[in-house]
C-alpha cells in the first residue's frame, strides 16, 4: 500500500474485502472517504485513516472523497477545513472531490419525512436528561417516551415548524422510533434532529436543525457511492444503525467496516484535550512541534514519507493496541537519514584555542554532504586558529580509558580536519572551563595520520570566526509518562506533562547554515532539514529569519528516550 511495501507482505482484513467483493463482481470499482468533523486539526490518528483510505484506494485502482461532517455548526470553522486540506495535500494525497455533510441537508431532511411517513420517526418534547434516563441500561429496558405515539400528521407538522425556527434549542429532537427494549442501546430510539440556532460556516442562518452522526453519515456514504466506509472500533456498534436507516429508506446500501484506532503512548489524541492545551497556553499552538498534530509534525521536522512509513509498518489491526513512540521516531531517521545534508552545529560550545596554528589563517577543509547519497556531493567547510566544541565533548581528566572525546594530553580528531590534543585550560571565577588550549599535527590534515597511528575520537566542531549564531529548540515528548490518559480521580492528565518537553538554547553553527533558504527549495514542503553531526536531525522553523536563524529539533540520532527512562 505504501512505496515500502512489499509483495509478499499478507494482505490485510480490508485488501481481503476488498478483493473478495471486487473479484465476485460486488464492486467494479471502490470509493472510500475520509470524513474528519472541521471542529480541529487532524493529529497522528488522522493520518493512520487517511494513509488507510487514500492507500486502498490507489491500490486497487479506485478513488478517495474528502467529506467534512459538518453538522455541528457550534465548533465548526473554514479555519479547520482549510488545515485539514493542507494536511491531507502534505501527506501526499489528492481526493476525488470535496463534499459536505451540509450538502445534502435538504435531501436528509426529506428522508427524515419519509421515515416520519413511515411511522419510523417522531417528535420528542423531552430533555436530553430525560431521554438518556429513559434509555435504560444495558440489563434493563428503556421506557418509551410520553410522545413517540404521536401521528403522522403531528410529527410532521412539529418537524417544519422545528425547521423554520419556532422552538428554542433543546426544546424538541426528531428521534428514530425502533425498540426502546433493543439490547443494542444505540437501537433504543436514537435522536436524528437536535435543534441549533447558530450560525453554520457554509449554509449561514439557512438551518436551525442538524442532523446527528448517526443519522448523516450512512445516508452521506449512500449519496455518494462508498462501497467502504472504513471507521475505527468505537463505531462497531453503530454499524447496525447504520445499516437500519439505509434498509428502512430504500438507498444505495453503503457499508461500514472498522479498524483499531492508532494508540501511540506518550501521547493524548483526544481532540478536547488537544484543545485545552492550546487555549491554555500549554503549547504554543495546533502546530506546536510538541503537538501530536499532522502539522505540529510538519514544524518538527517530519516528513510525509516519514509517516506513511509508519503507518504502513504498524499495519491495519481489528483489535486497540499502543505503538511505542519509538516506532515513529524509527521510521523518521530512516528517511532522513537517507536525505538530510549533514553540517555541523555546536549547541553548548566551548572555545577552543590552536596554539601552534598559524594565526590569522584561514583554510577550507572538504566535507561530506550525505554519505548515504553520493550524488550530493561536499561542501567547504572553514577551519581556523579558534574553535567552537561542545562542552560535552572535554574533560579535563579521562574518567576511564574509554573516554575516547577530549581530555588533557589525550590526542582526538576534529572531523574532516585534524587531530589535536588538548593542553590546558582558562577558567573562570566559578571555576567554569572558558578556554581549552590545544596543540594540532598539521601532517594529520583530512583526520588520517601518515604515520598510521588511530585515535577513537572523533568530534565535531565549528570556526569561532565564521560561525553562525542560531536559536535552538530542543523539543522532546510532551508527556513524561506512557499513558498519559491514565490518572486518578480528582486528576487530570495535565499533570503528567513533560517539564523537559523543550529547552531553547544558543548554537553556533557553520557559515553553510545560513543558505537554508536555498536549502528548502529542495524540499517539496519547503522545509529546510539537517542532520547535525553526532547531535540529531533538525529543521529552519517558519519563524526564522535573515537575521534570526531558528532550528528545531526533529529527534535525537538515537532514542535517547528509551535509554534514559529505563
Amino acid at each position: 500500500m505504501q512505496e515500502n511495501s512489499t509483495a509478499a507482505r499478507q494482505l490485510n482484513f480490508l485488501e481481503e474485502i476488498i478483493e473478495q467483493g471486487l473479484n465476485d463482481g460486488t464492486y467494479t470499482s471502490i470509493l472510500t472517504r475520509f470524513p474528519p468533523e472541521p471542529n480541529g486539526y487532524l493529529h497522528i490518528g488522522h493520518a493512520k485513516s487517511i494513509c488507510l483510505n487514500f492507500g486502498l484506494a490507489k491500490k486497487y485502482g479506485g478513488k478517495t472523497n474528502l467529506r467534512f461532517d459538518d453538522t455541528n455548526p457550534v465548533k465548526e470553522d473554514t479555519e479547520y477545513v482549510d488545515s485539514i486540506q493542507e494536511d491531507i495535500r502534505w501527506l501526499g494525497f489528492e481526493w476525488a472531490g470535496v463534499h459536505y455533510a451540509s450538502d445534502y441537508f435538504e435531501q436528509l431532511y426529506e428522508w427524515a419525512c419519509e421515515l416520519i411517513k413511515k411511522g419510523l420517526a417522531y417528535v420528542d418534547d423531552q430533555t436530553l436528561d430525560e431521554i438518556r434516563a429513559g434509555r435504560g441500561t444495558v440489563t434493563s429496558p428503556g421506557t418509551n417516551s410520553p410522545y413517540r405515539d404521536r401521528s403522522v400528521e403531528e410529527n410532521l407538522d412539529l418537524f417544519a415548524r422545528m425547521r423554520a425556527g419556532e422552538f428554542e434549542d433543546g426544546s424538541k429532537v426528531l428521534r428514530a422510533k425502533i425498540d426502546m427494549a433493543h439490547p443494542n442501546m444505540m437501537f433504543r430510539d436514537p435522536i436524528m434532529y437536535r435543534i441549533l440556532h447558530a450560525e453554520h460556516h457554509r449554509t449561514g442562518n439557512k438551518w436551525c436543525i442538524y442532523p446527528m452522526y448517526d443519522y448523516a453519515h450512512g445516508q452521506s456514504d449512500s449519496i455518494e457511492h462508498i462501497t467502504h466506509s472504513i471507521c475505527t472500533l468505537e463505531f462497531d456498534i453503530h454499524r447496525p444503525l447504520y445499516d437500519w436507516f439505509i434498509a428502512q429508506l430504500g438507498i444505495w446500501p453503503s457499508h461500514q467496516y472498522e479498524f483499531a484506532r492508532l494508540n501511540i503512548n506518550y501521547t493524548v489524541m483526544s481532540k478536547r484535550k488537544l484543545l485545552q492545551l492550546v487555549k491554555e497556553h500549554y503549547v504554543s499552538g495546533w502546530d506546536d512541534p510538541r503537538m501530536p498534530t499532522i502539522c505540529g509534525f510538519r514544524r518538527r521536522g517530519y516528513t510525509p514519507e516519514s509517516i506513511r512509513a509508519f503507518c504502513d509498518r504498524i499495519g491495519v489491526a481489528k483489535r486497540d493496541n499502543i505503538i511505542d513512540y519509538g516506532l515513529l521516531e524509527f521510521s523518521l531517521r530512516e528517511h532522513l537519514n537517507t536525505v538530510a545534508q549533514r553540517r555541523m552545529a555546536v549547541l553548548d560550545p566551548v572555545k577552543v584555542v590552536i596554539d601552534n596554528y598559524p594565526e590569522g589563517q584561514t583554510e577550507m577543509l572538504t566535507a561530506v554532504n550525505n554519505p548515504e547519497c553520493e550524488a550530493d556531493g561536499v561542501r567547504q567547510v572553514p577551519f581556523s586558529r579558534e574553535l567552537y566544541i561542545e562542552r560535552e565533548d572535554f574533560m579535563e581528566i579521562a574518567p576511564s580509558k574509554k573516554y575516547f572525546r577530549m581530555a588533557i594530553g589525550q590526542e582526538v580528531r576534529l572531523r574532516y580536519a585534524y587531530f589535536v590534543t588538548a593542553q590546558s585550560v582558562e577558567k573562570d571565577a566559578d571555576g567554569r572551563i572558558t578556554c581549552i588550549h590545544c596543540t594540532y599535527d598539521p601532517a594529520t590534515r583530512g583526520g588520517d595520520a601518515p604515520d598510521g597511528r588511530k585515535v577513537k575520537g572523533t568530534i565535531h566542531w565549528v570556526s569561532a570566526q565564521h560561525a553562525v549564531d542560531a536559536e535552538v529548540r530542543l523539543f522532546d515528548r510532551l508527556f513524561a509518562v506512557e499513558a498519559p490518559d491514565d490518572v486518578e480521580e480528582g486528576h487530570t492528565f495535565l499533570e503528567n506533562l513533560n517539564p523537559d518537553s523543550l529547552k531553547v538554547v544558543s548554537a553556533k553553527c557553520e557559515p553553510s547554515l545560513a543558505d537554508w533558504q536555498a536549502e528548502s527549495e529542495h524540499w517539496k514542503d519547503g522545509i529546510a532539514r539537517y542532520q547535525f553531526e553526532r547531535m540529531g536531525y533538525f529543521c529552519v522553523d517558519r519563524e526564522s529569519t535573515a537575521d534570526h536563524l531558528v532550528f528545531n529539533r526533529t529527534c535525537t540520532l538515537k532514542d535517547s528516550w528509551a535509554k534514559a527512562n529505563k
